[in-house]
């Protein structure tokens, strides 16, 4: 025999045997010092067949690969972080800050509570990113629809960017309601409602002036317009027997139909009669 490859030993892959080149001379005469040359290191049998593929070290291996059956996808830390994001706003949106433990957000996000600690510090440091990405959404949304358009168009279009989130990211409303429900003078949703009225407010500016108004009216109607569509939205968040365009369309009727025949001075319809009767 002139020599061959060593076989490794029964039930053993041959993979890593022959990717860390264990192949044995077993030609005695050619290379007296060869380990096959002495019979206790011998091997059991050779094998003649062809070379045993090398295995490529640099292959990931399954644990490193997308999941499949068992196997494990290993996600970056800002993929995680995105994660337990994305689950806290359910959380919290059905449990409020009090009622949620960090035991519970990281048992929805799949991780340990360590990495919660590690990534947001505490419970409630990750309900304030929560909210601050949910306010920083909504306001994106609703600035967008203010660049163009007449008046009444943008009030419509503010109104159904306001549903609009509603709609779509309805845990994330009922979370900042839960924070600070609506019609309340503190907490981060109050301060929300102030910061869209604040937006809306040049489009009551121009619209009053144009009917003799005094311009400084115009923060208080764009708190009515804005919080009208914020106590609307959560009713329609239950009730959802409109479309959302059908309650935009509605709610900017009442608003803007009702400038029509405001009065430049009103008051109290009762308080008159009062006088009226003295």
């Amino acid at each position: 025999m002139t020599g061959g490859w060593c076989a490794p030993p029964p039930g053993i892959d041959p993979g890593p045997w022959a990717s860390k080149a264990h192949v044995l001379a077993t030609t005695p005469w050619r290379n007296p010092y060869s380990l096959a040359f002495l019979p206790q290191f011998r091997p059991a049998f050779i094998w003649i067949g062809p070379p045993l593929p090398l295995v490529d070290m640099n292959t990931p291996s399954t644990a490193d690969t997308p999941a499949t059956g068992g196997n494990r996808t290993r996600m970056s830390s800002a993929a995680r972080r995105e994660q337990i994001i994305a689950t806290a706003v359910q959380v919290f949106a059905e449990s409020g800050i009090e009622g949620t433990s960090v035991e519970e957000l990281a048992a929805n996000a799949g991780v340990s509570k360590p990495l919660i600690y590690e990534h947001f510090g505490s419970k409630e440091g990750l309900y304030a990113v929560v909210v601050d990405r949910e306010m920083r959404a909504l306001l994106e949304m609703i600035s967008t629809t203010l660049e163009t358009g007449r008046p009444r168009v943008r009030a419509e279009r503010a109104a159904l960017a306001f549903l609009t989130y509603i709609e779509t990211r309805s845990d994330g409303f009922r979370l900042l309601v839960r924070n600070s429900p609506v019609g309340g003078q503190s907490g981060s949703f109050a301060t929300l409602l102030s910061e869209v009225a604040s937006q809306v407010e040049h489009i009551f500016i121009e619209e009053l002036g144009s009917r003799g108004f005094d311009g400084e009216m115009a923060p208080m109607y764009a708190s009515m317009l804005v919080g009208m569509v914020a106590l609307t939205g959560q009713w329609w968040l239950d009730a959802r027997s409109f479309t959302r365009e059908e309650v935009a369309a509605h709610i900017v009727n009442l608003a803007w139909n009702g400038l029509s025949d405001l009065e430049t001075k009103p008051r109290l319809s009762f308080e008159s009669r009062r006088k009226n009767d003295r």
